[in-house]
């Protein structure tokens, strides 16, 4: 299957891996700065006959992919990914599908006109942990669910964002809640139900005067079955990340979910013991390198099997917009000083530019 990636900064190693693990041919790699391909091309060591573009459109042209990685900065995410779709193409755009509802919208329904199966990348739905989690979901054994907390305490410094210029922007990025933590505030959403009525959220910008958009983020959801959440997300914490975990708790059940990047589970209590917390801890233990997980190399493999059995993937563009939506919800209500009632047809991040201008 041919494979191209658009974009080649900090994530896009991830991708290349697991486009070589999943034995994709990969036929170019685009970047607006040609050094980010370079580099790529040597950490790599990629044939010569793949070749290097810094026009997206013109590799879809000449190229031709079955599948492209879209892999920019945030706010390009939604037209790259409609030309692409446009031409046929099956598209992975890296989290947040888009930075407004109504592009993953246009997103979603372009697909569906051109037939073109769309995969947000939250791979973190394929960590272990998480699939021993969602197995027991679906197998009911919490019972009634009661709550569930997110915690995203990480550390991002003044070096961080001068890597890319995009960073902690309104109309490129969005801040932590948008780019740090959309992955468990996935997971949250996933795991309750998905379907949500209302959200009361706060966000501030309390150490990073650097960037425009929030270093901290809080909300308390109520899902429609009658469960609620809790999202704590923040790039303050002192001197480097500390945590990314993940509470579920139900009338028979509770779990943890905790290391990096919840890939460890770390408390595992069901009324029906069918089986036993160390033996879970043992087998469902992840230990990434970061934390970015090993989550990329299942999503490109689920990726693969639904473009050739004509099938939705494991992780859909409603599903993207699923998580944008909660992080657009948490921005208006914050700002707004009110509860936020879902669903939500309009938001974007551009609604909030200037909100923390000191």
């Amino acid at each position: 299957m041919k494979y191209a990636l658009i974009g080649c900064g900090r994530i896009s190693v991830n991708h290349i891996a697991a486009a070589l693990e999943n034995n994709l041919d990969i036929v170019a790699l685009c970047d607006v700065i040609p050094k980010n391909v370079e580099e790529k091309f040597e950490k790599f060591n990629l044939p010569e006959h793949v070749n290097k573009y810094i026009d997206y459109k013109k590799l879809i042209d000449i190229e031709k992919p079955e599948l492209i990685a879209i892999c920019t900065e945030s706010g390009n995410h939604a037209q790259i990914a409609l030309d692409c779709i446009e031409a046929g193409v099956n598209i992975i755009i890296e989290k947040p599908i888009a930075l407004s509802l109504e592009d993953a919208d246009r997103i979603i329904e372009k697909a569906k006109e051109m037939n073109v199966k769309v995969a947000t990348c939250h791979q973190n739905r394929f960590n272990r942990s998480i699939q021993k989690i969602r197995e027991a979901i679906e197998r009911g054994r919490f019972g009634r669910l009661l709550h569930a907390t997110a915690h995203i305490r990480w550390n991002r410094g003044e070096d961080y964002y001068s890597q890319a210029t995009w960073r902690g922007t309104w109309e490129q990025d969005g801040g932590t809640l948008m780019n740090q933590c959309i992955h468990n505030i996935d997971l949250l959403r996933w795991m309750m139900g998905d379907e949500i009525v209302e959200v009361v959220g706060m966000t501030d910008n309390l150490i990073h005067d650097y960037i425009e958009a929030e270093d901290l983020g809080m909300a308390l959801i109520r899902f429609s079955n009658g469960a609620y959440g809790i999202v704590e997300g923040t790039t303050n914490v002192f001197p480097k990340n500390l945590e990314e975990t993940l509470y579920i708790f139900g009338e028979n059940g509770t779990v943890k979910a905790g290391g990096k990047s919840v890939n460890l589970i770390e408390e595992w209590q069901f009324k029906d013991r069918i089986d036993d917390l160390e033996e879970v801890k043992e087998k469902y233990c992840e230990n990434p390198p970061n934390v970015y997980g090993f989550g990329h190399k299942p999503l490109y493999a689920d990726m693969i099997d639904a473009i050739k059995k004509d099938r939705d993937p494991y992780v859909t563009a409603e599903d993207g917009r699923k998580a944008l939506e909660l992080v657009l919800a948490i921005y208006k209500s914050s700002a707004e000083k009110k509860s936020v009632k879902l669903p939500l047809e309009k938001c974007s991040t551009i609604d909030f530019k200037g909100r923390f201008r000191k």
